[in-house]
């Protein structure tokens, strides 16, 4: 095949350093959402989707080609956190936790998925983060140490 091809849907969650609420003003984390979801598809890597809350994001995307998903998060991380810490001298503690999650989704689950994300705020009244990550964690089959997935 003279063709590569790939359509590698991704759920990506990460949460701020200590899950500190630093984007509790709804401007900033729309903007911010919307500076995530333009970095993604710098990287090739198109942005269906970025939503959150005042201490994590969700990402879904499609991971191009040539990026790794270890790539992928660095490149996100560190830019996003530079751009958080320009708005405001009051963000210069600004940081991302150091791990993440990242899923891979089936075609058919990428609409309700969206929803999903696009609703963070309204599911959060019912779910804190911490157990909305276990919930994820379980449904995706991810093993996982307690004591090494918060920073």
């Amino acid at each position: 095949m003279p063709q590569s091809l790939a359509q590698i849907y991704l759920h990506i969650i990460f949460s701020t350093k200590d899950r500190r609420p630093f984007l509790q003003d709804a401007d900033l984390r729309s903007a911010l959402h919307a500076y995530l979801a333009g970095a993604c598809n710098n990287l090739e890597c198109p942005a269906i989707e970025v939503g959150g809350v005042e201490d994590h994001v969700h990402v879904l995307c499609r991971l191009g080609r040539v990026l790794t998903i270890a790539d992928l998060l660095r490149e996100l991380k560190k830019e996003s956190s530079k751009w958080v810490k320009d708005r405001s001298s009051d963000l210069q503690a600004f940081s991302w936790q150091t791990g993440y999650g990242a899923f891979s989704v089936s075609p058919s689950h990428v609409e309700p998925l969206r929803t999903y994300i696009a609703t963070q705020a309204e599911h959060h009244r019912r779910e804190t983060f911490q157990d909305e990550f276990r919930r994820l964690l379980r449904k995706y089959g991810v093993e996982y140490d307690e004591r090494y997935v918060w920073d």
